[in-house]
C-alpha cells in the first residue's frame, strides 16, 4: 500500500517534488539541493540571475564618460595617458549581496581573467547568496582589463567587479 511507497527508498516522491517546486517560487529561489541517505535532488529555476544583472552594467557606462572631458588634460602628465583610457571602461557590478567565487570548482580555470575576451552571454562569475549559487553574465563584449575582487570575497550589490574594455 502507500506506507511501501513512503519508505526511504521514495523519500522524494512526485508530490514532494511538486511541493519543492512550489516553496521554490514563493520564497524566489533559482536553485535547491537536497539530500537523504544515498538520494539526492537538485531542483533549479533559471532566468533569476540575468533578470538582476542586467541593469548595473549597462548604468555604470554613463558615468565615467562624463567624467571624462577634465581627466585627459591631466593624464598625459601624471600617468602617460592611463586615465583616459580608464574612462572608456565599463563596470560589470554585482547584482546581489553575497560571496564572489571566480571559478565553478576550486580546482576549474576562472571564469574570466584579464585579457580575456567575453561577450554579453559569459558567465564572468559566481555570486552566492543563502547558498545559492547565482552565474554572474558579463551583460557587455569586451576585454577584461580589470579584476576587482578576490575570490571568495564579499561583495555588495553595486559593487565593481570587473573592468571591462569594449574597444578591446
Amino acid at each position: 500500500m502507500s506506507d511501501s511507497k513512503s519508505t526511504s527508498s521514495n523519500v522524494f516522491n512526485v508530490e514532494t517534488v511538486r511541493s519543492l517546486v512550489e516553496l521554490m517560487k514563493q520564497h524566489d529561489l533559482s536553485e535547491l539541493d537536497l539530500r537523504e541517505g544515498d538520494q539526492k535532488i537538485s531542483l533549479k529555476r533559471g532566468g533569476q540571475a540575468p533578470i538582476y544583472a542586467a541593469p548595473a552594467p549597462m548604468q555604470a557606462a554613463p558615468m565615467p564618460v562624463a567624467a571624462a572631458p577634465a581627466a585627459p588634460a591631466a593624464a598625459p602628465a601624471a600617468s602617460g595617458g592611463g586615465e583616459a583610457a580608464d574612462a572608456n571602461l565599463i563596470a560589470i557590478k554585482s547584482p546581489m549581496v553575497g560571496t564572489y567565487y571566480s571559478k565553478p570548482k576550486p580546482d576549474a580555470e576562472s571564469f574570466a581573467r584579464i585579457g580575456d575576451h567575453i561577450s554579453e552571454d559569459s558567465v564572468v562569475c559566481i555570486i552566492e547568496a543563502m547558498k545559492v549559487f547565482n552565474e554572474i553574465k558579463a551583460e557587455v563584449s569586451g576585454k577584461v582589463v580589470k579584476v576587482l575582487v578576490k575570490d571568495e570575497e564579499p561583495v555588495e550589490f553595486g559593487q565593481p567587479l570587473f573592468m571591462v574594455d569594449p574597444q578591446g
